[in-house]
């Protein structure tokens, strides 16, 4: 089959087509032949640190997390799927598990749900990595019916989904953006935006909350970031975050009494433990696409699989609006 792969890691990495071995469905998976996979900001960073993340796979490596696509084989033990069902899932392109800048995967049943019907496959292929992040960050913040809801970084990858996904659960939603583009998306997604560069978190959280501070705060930039989700946070508030490979003073949550909730959704990949928790979130995120209520904003920039290199620069220049997706055929 023809892959993409890297040969080499580092900031100079390059994608290279081949030919290689099409890989045969074994016990608890499906052979999936790819339609469209999604590029995510961990796949840029393995293309470029390499073994510097204990995630990154052994080269040469074929990348790629996300992906939709048809069943082409089921393997033993699998119940559920048959043979031209259509999927989507993030099942690859780290440690050991090839990835989806291929004509096929093999992906463990527990990795993938149907494709959600109304949804194209470039659509789909955007969703999983994202998706999951924010349904898990939002579920475990215990997000509910009637909250005040801020999520910084409301027009990125992770963070559109989860705005989407907070007013799916009844919240009243709020989101950070710092561009008119940015602020655009955001009021279009239903959330109201919010100017970082132009209010300051004390006047937001005056405005909105009357000083009350919000009840939850998904936080998609994370890092540094994290000081003003402490600040806009309400009392006994839920912090959820993507990123916190930071030091960080923790004062301002310990006299608020914040509860911070870290989430790394590779962990059932990388461990193999909890994977089913991931088929259940895709399952219910197709429910939620399927009512119209979840839409992955897609960048305008459209790349085939021959031009895998291209759309990681696409991502990596900041350009984009919506989530870069890299299609087959």
């Amino acid at each position: 089959m023809k892959a993409m792969l890297v040969r080499s890691y580092g900031a100079d990495a390059v994608f290279e087509a081949a030919d290689v071995e099409k890989p045969a469905v074994k016990p608890g998976h499906v052979l999936v032949k790819i339609a469209a996979s999604s590029v995510n900001t961990v796949d840029t960073m393995i293309r470029t640190m390499g073994k510097e993340l204990p995630l990154s796979p052994e080269l040469p490596a074929i990348l790629g997390m996300d992906f939709s696509g048809t069943i082409e084989a089921v393997g033993e033990g699998v119940q559920g799927y048959s043979v031209g069902d259509e999927v989507y899932g993030c099942a690859g392109g780290l440690a050991d598990l090839p990835g989806t800048l291929a004509e096929y995967i093999v992906a463990d049943a527990n990795l993938i749900a149907p494709k959600p019907k109304n949804l194209s496959m470039r659509e789909a292929a955007a969703l999983p990595l994202v998706g999951i992040t924010a349904y898990e960050g939002l579920t475990r913040a215990g997000v509910g019916k009637g909250q005040k809801v801020l999520v910084h970084g409301g027009s990125g990858g992770v963070g559109h989904v989860a705005l989407q996904l907070a007013k799916h659960f009844g919240a009243e939603v709020y989101s950070t953006g710092g561009g008119e583009k940015q602020l655009e998306l955001i009021e279009k997604l239903g959330a109201t935006a919010i100017n970082y560069k132009a209010e300051p978190v004390d006047d937001y959280v005056a405005k909105h909350t009357g000083g009350a501070g919000f009840d939850v705060v998904f936080d998609s930039v994370g890092g540094a970031n994290l000081s003003n989700s402490f600040q806009a946070a309400a009392l006994s508030g839920q912090i959820a975050t993507t990123v916190s490979m930071c030091e960080l003073d923790l004062t301002p949550a310990h006299f608020k009494g914040l509860s911070l909730h870290v989430v790394f959704m590779l962990i059932p990949m990388l461990h193999g433990v909890g994977r089913e928790e991931h088929a259940k979130a895709l399952r219910y995120l197709t429910k939620v696409a399927e009512a119209g209520e979840l839409t992955p904003v897609l960048d305008e920039e459209r790349f085939t699989l021959e031009e895998a290199g291209a759309a990681h620069a696409r991502l990596e220049s900041g350009k984009a609006i919506g989530k870069v997706v890299v299609e087959n055929g």
